[in-house]
């Protein structure tokens, strides 16, 4: 395998790279309906891979401890995680590609989100970057290995998956799939295909999403000193978070790829829920909302700490009246050596694909951390498409940018092998 031969190979999969994506934007795979999406990548990784299979999500995964929160009348009957292997020849190598099929909802002035719209180089539709450009990255990377007729040492292994959105329902279900059949450290490396501009992300921040009830006494605005607002004492709530945030943040510093950032982790209160009647103080008053956090700080210190400040605020009554949980996702960050071989290896594949190497931490939350932290998997965060566009309504990937992820991919694959290119 060489230069002129990888490149040659994957400008040939151009037409077959868009055709794919516009197909899997197609699908509206939000959760609970990946079924149709997952099939499709089934069908076009059998045909360069030695497997590609369905692996079923047994219901019990729900009752995991990392499992996100539960939707009622979801089940995983029509939809398993699938898995692709390109077997070694050798005793050489496991590498894990990952990415998921799920998408979120359509942006508000999103028109025919799942109509794919092609300008140029670049496809336009719900999912295009986040994440289905980073399963056509796979399909890409699968069919150049196979059109180069390359028979690694080492084994490479696809797994594409449901419910990354809400908490990574399907990662979770893969990796103790795997871990089952083989336990862990069972690959050398894993690469997480998410928008990444093409920059290497080994560090990524962990998240929980939080619901705080805020408990008040109701009254009438005529009768002053009878009543205690619920949402008075939310606001004192928050106050009490960001506070503990700022300390938490001042903390954590000290890793340079999150140091670029002024606010890597930031807590946002996205709902308020309270009140009924402008006259009369609330009972209750409900925030929802995100708190992001950097390893090695874990999200069950986290909870901890948070529910530890609300009930040490220094307000007497909303010291004793909220409740704290945490129904929704809740992620580890995780973190790698930026001297790492599988970092250093990324790094010359992409200088030899004509991009310079950069290196940045993900201020998002994914599934990385379930393959660095719990298989105990050297892990990246890497692909095309800008996380900027995601989830909004000009959600966008360019096949120039997938084809060149591929590239990256490919020679990494191929020196982690031991291959000359």
């Amino acid at each position: 395998m060489n230069d002129a031969q990888l490149s040659t190979v994957l400008d040939s999969l151009r037409g077959d790279v868009r055709d794919l994506l516009c197909r899997l934007i197609e699908v509206p795979s939000t959760r609970g309906g990946e079924g149709p999406a997952l099939a499709l990548m089934r069908e076009a990784l059998a045909r360069c891979t030695d497997e590609a299979r369905d692996v079923p999500i047994p219901e019990s995964i729900q009752d995991d401890r990392d499992f996100a929160f539960k939707l009622p009348g979801v089940t995983y009957a029509d939809r398993p995680n699938v898995m692709a292997v390109r077997r070694g020849a050798g005793r050489g190598p496991t590498v894990f590609l990952n990415t998921h099929l799920d998408v979120v909802p359509p942006s508000v002035g999103q028109a025919d989100p799942y109509k794919p719209r092609v300008d140029g180089d670049t496809i336009y539709g719900r999912g295009a970057c986040d994440a289905k450009g980073q399963a056509a990255t796979i399909f890409a990377v699968m069919r150049a290995l196979d059109a180069l007729g390359v028979r690694l040492p080492g084994t490479v292994e696809c797994h594409l998956v449901v419910e990354e959105e809400n908490g990574g329902n399907g990662t979770l279900a893969m990796i103790r799939h795997v871990e089952a059949a083989r336990g862990k450290r069972c690959a050398d490396g894993c690469l997480v295909l998410e928008p990444s501009n093409l920059r290497l992300m080994p560090s990524v921040r962990g998240a929980v999403w939080f619901q705080l009830k805020v408990y008040g006494r109701p009254g009438h605005s005529g009768t002053p000193g009878s009543s205690v607002s619920a949402l008075k004492k939310a606001v004192v709530a928050m106050a009490a978070l960001e506070a503990y945030h700022d300390r938490l943040l001042a903390a954590s510093r000290g890793n340079p790829l999150f140091d670029a950032f002024a606010n890597p982790m930031p807590v946002t209160f996205g709902v308020c829920e309270a009140g009924n009647w402008p006259a009369a103080a609330p009972s209750e008053a409900v925030l929802k909302g995100v708190f992001g956090f950097l390893p090695p700080k874990s999200r069950h210190e986290v909870q901890q700490e948070m529910a530890a400040v609300l009930k040490d605020c220094g307000d007497e009554w909303l010291s004793e009246h909220f409740e704290l949980t945490f129904p929704m996702l809740n992620s580890d960050g995780n973190e790698l050596d930026p001297g790492h071989p599988l970092v250093a290896s990324l790094k010359q594949s992409l200088a030899a694909s004509g991009v310079e190497p950069q290196l940045s931490a993900l201020t998002g939350s994914c599934d990385a951390w379930f393959y660095a932290n719990q298989l105990e998997i050297p892990t990246v965060v890497f692909g095309p498409g800008d996380l900027g566009t995601a989830h909004g309504k000009d959600e966008q990937v360019r096949v120039s940018a997938i084809l060149k992820a591929a590239e990256v991919i490919v020679r990494t694959i191929a020196q982690l092998n031991g291959l000359e290119m």
